[in-house]
């Protein structure tokens, strides 16, 4: 099986989320995908430009999926942010004539919404498949309690951008018991962590992220994994603030997904890059004899 596609990292995996990138990569390799970076590319606009600058919500994916144009490749990306930016703008294209025209006359480009934009965890879960995940397993996750956390962004809304079910997706979930792990049912797979506001409004994030922490306690999570890098420092960096606002002292590792499926495919754990997660994961990890 050969799989490729033009690779859209996204600002956060080449600097905050440098571990998502390593990890996707290493996992990649094991299953012959080939990701080809996309030239030149630049910021998506994330979470915050839609709220900002319409036009420029839609002027900046639309700018990227021109550059990856050339090959004519699916594109690829880890972030659910930049995925959400991308699929919304190449629905707004393909369905919005006057916008589609005013975006290639200000851009000088000529991009129609040809192209299909897949989330890492969809290429996994559909492209690559269950079965074939099976097939390179090493060594499992050896019943690992996992609580599976979508975020918000990554499947709604349903038409334009999700692959999965909107309010209970399963993907990540059932990768997670393909590999061994036991995937942990609980209610706050969709909730929103607060994304961007970290910055503006730390104060709601820190009560967002307990509420999903604690929630995931009371499930017996061991861990969490997650697949979007605003969600993932949010829930493993704020931990100490929830310990000095609330009290609750969770001591919760919070995985990118693809950490774990290459922990679980036998990738050299320095391609996983877990010393850059902020609540310590070995512990734990060493508990479920996982790391040699």
């Amino acid at each position: 099986m050969s799989l490729q596609y033009s690779y859209y990292p996204g600002c956060a995996s080449h600097s905050t989320a440098k571990e998502y990138d390593t990890s996707i990569k290493a996992v990649s390799k094991v299953f012959d995908i080939t990701l080809d970076e996309i030239p030149d590319w630049v910021c998506c606009g994330a979470s915050p430009a839609h709220s900002s600058n319409e036009l420029l919500s839609e002027a900046l994916p639309a700018k990227n999926m021109e550059l990856a144009l050339f090959k004519k490749l699916p594109v690829a990306t880890s972030c659910a942010a930049c995925y959400s930016r991308l699929r919304l703008a190449n629905h707004e294209i393909k369905t919005n004539v006057n916008l589609k025209n005013r975006l290639n006359s200000e851009l000088k480009i000529s991009y129609n919404g040809e192209l299909e934009i897949k989330h890492f965890l969809d290429i996994l879960y559909k492209d690559v498949g269950l079965e074939n995940i099976k097939s390179k397993l090493k060594k499992g996750l050896n019943g690992l309690k996992v609580a599976s956390y979508y975020g918000c962004l990554l499947t709604r809304p349903k038409e334009p951008v999700g692959f999965d079910d909107v309010e209970n997706p399963v993907s990540m979930d059932k990768i997670i018991e393909t590999l061994g792990g036991e995937s942990v049912k609980w209610g706050y797979k969709t909730e929103c962590c607060g994304a961007s506001l970290a910055i503006s409004r730390p104060d709601l994030v820190i009560k967002l992220a307990n509420d999903i922490l604690s929630h995931a306690k009371k499930m017996g999570t061991e861990c969490i994994v997650t697949a979007c890098p605003l969600c993932q420092p949010n829930l493993d960096s704020r931990q100490k603030e929830i310990r000095d606002q609330f009290n609750e002292d969770y001591n919760m590792p919070v995985f990118y997904f693809s950490q774990l499926v290459g922990l679980a495919l036998g990738v050299p754990t320095t391609d996983l890059m877990f010393e850059r997660l902020i609540t310590e994961p070995y512990t734990l990890l060493k508990s479920k004899n996982l790391l040699n």
